[in-house]
């Protein structure tokens, strides 16, 4: 289930749009609530195993995001999961300038929080701090600062980034990278674009962009399971499908959609 979990929190990240080769448009969004299902498939067994759902509301600072998840009562007995990700964006570009991470993981609390600054031009500085309480005995508590060039992401800002990649232009095969940040490390994550693909959810069909990633560290060795997602090929560029490994079967983390 702490498999299952990430891959529900890294479905978020299945495409960063904020590079320096293509050029991002932007636009205002709505408020809008998102929805989720996490389906477990080990040969004939298929079962939901988890939900999310992500919303986003704004006021005159800037936007405000937040994604809820949690296992379903049958997984709860094996691993028990509720999550939450928050996040404060920049109305004109939605740039990151807050991102948080609470987590209630098993017999495990997590808090990290990740707060920007872009007061030197051409780098994006954060600090960011990490608590960690098992079994009722607080196990880590850290702040460190950390730092990239140009541009930097989170688990949270980097779903509505995507909606400005202008996929229509990129050619199969192309790769991007860029630097995200949490509450314990910086890490680089590589997206590469695999081209359009119809895909089918519960009965429905839809064209969708195909992208494959992977997170790894400053020297190179993989911190995560390489994954893929599904990205809906039109204006919205909502993230549809995403497919993992476990340990035994997989996960996919399918849209249901909006409230």
């Amino acid at each position: 289930m702490r498999t299952l979990r990430n891959i529900l929190f890294s479905f978020m990240l299945a495409i960063i749009p904020l590079t320096a080769t293509h050029a991002r448009t932007v636009r205002v969004l709505q408020p809008e609530t998102l929805t989720y299902k996490v389906m477990f498939k080990w040969g004939l067994i298929n079962k939901k195993a988890g939900h999310a759902t992500l919303t986003l509301t704004h006021d005159k600072h800037g936007y405000i995001s937040q994604m809820a998840a949690a296992s379903e009562p049958w997984a709860d007995k094996i691993f028990r999961v509720r999550d939450t990700l928050n996040s404060r964006m920049a109305t004109h570009d939605m740039t990151p300038l807050f991102y948080e991470k609470i987590a209630h993981e098993g017999n495990e609390s997590k808090h990290d929080v990740v707060r920007y600054d872009y007061s030197t031009p051409g780098v994006v500085k954060a600090d960011c701090t990490r608590r960690k309480v098992k079994k009722g005995e607080l196990k880590v508590n850290e702040s460190r600062s950390m730092e990239a060039e140009g541009a930097a992401v989170d688990m949270l800002s980097s779903f509505y980034f995507m909606r400005s990649l202008p996929f229509e232009s990129i050619q199969p095969g192309h790769v991007e990278k860029i630097d995200i940040f949490s509450g314990k490390r910086k890490e680089i994550l590589s997206i590469r674009y695999c081209g359009i693909e119809d895909i089918e959810i519960d009965d429905v069909k839809y064209p969708a962009y195909h992208v494959k990633f992977t997170f790894t560290s400053k020297g190179g060795a993989k911190t995560s399971d390489d994954m893929d997602a599904w990205i809906s090929a039109n204006a919205d560029r909502i993230p549809l499908r995403m497919e993992g490994k476990l340990p035994v079967g997989k996960v996919h983390c399918l849209y249901t959609g909006q409230l």
